[in-house]
């Protein structure tokens, strides 16, 4: 590997172990085996670097959730097995979702990184989407990564919230599925379908 790609790895590694707030360039030199000039050099800023190790992050995590998924696209078997998939790799997953709550609670403290990763979001709603629906990436509309796309990261956001704050009460996948198939009906002013 040469530099720029130790020091995403290395990035990476301090965002797990400490966060964004608390990682410093000396830190990620440190765990990369670079030198500090080559984070300018290669990245720009620190902050530019910790976002693409941040999205590297995700990429990862996303390619790991999509394993196995099984059921027809936005199927409710669908929706219950990513949602398994995400409940099932939250240890892993638990550094990344806590670094980016992180960034959310440090508002204009960080506003570049924060910029950097709110143009991250659109990317990261049409992942959502696919893995969800089975709709390939290319083919969704910028209409459905604004409505869906939201609908969809909320609810990620929102579970991973909830698994930080409090594990043992956080939803399962059957019973955000539940909820979902309940929602829907009430929405559509039908009766609510048994599991």
């Amino acid at each position: 590997m040469g530099h720029r790609e130790d020091l995403l790895e290395g990035a990476k590694k301090c965002l797990v172990e400490k966060g964004f707030v608390r990682t410093t360039a000396r830190d990620v030199v440190k765990a990369s085996g670079a030198n500090l000039a080559s984070i300018g050099y290669h990245y720009g800023s620190k902050d530019a670097l910790l976002t693409e190790a941040f999205i590297a992050l995700m990429q990862e995590l996303g390619a790991v959730f999509q394993d196995g998924v099984e059921g027809e696209g936005g199927s409710l078997e669908r929706f219950r097995a990513v949602w398994e998939g995400f409940l099932a790799h939250r240890d892993d997953a638990g550094p990344v979702w806590a670094a980016s709550l992180e960034v959310a609670l440090a508002r204009d403290r960080m506003p570049d990184l924060r910029a950097m990763l709110a143009a991250s979001q659109a990317e990261g709603r049409r992942g959502l989407i696919a893995m969800l629906t089975g709709t390939p990436e290319e083919e969704i509309t910028e209409r459905e990564e604004r409505t869906l796309g939201a609908f969809y990261q909320a609810l990620l956001n929102g579970l991973m919230i909830q698994w930080l704050f409090d594990p043992k009460s956080a939803a399962s996948a059957e019973e955000l599925t539940e909820g979902m198939r309940t929602a829907a009906a009430a929405a559509l002013g039908r009766p609510q379908a048994q599991p």
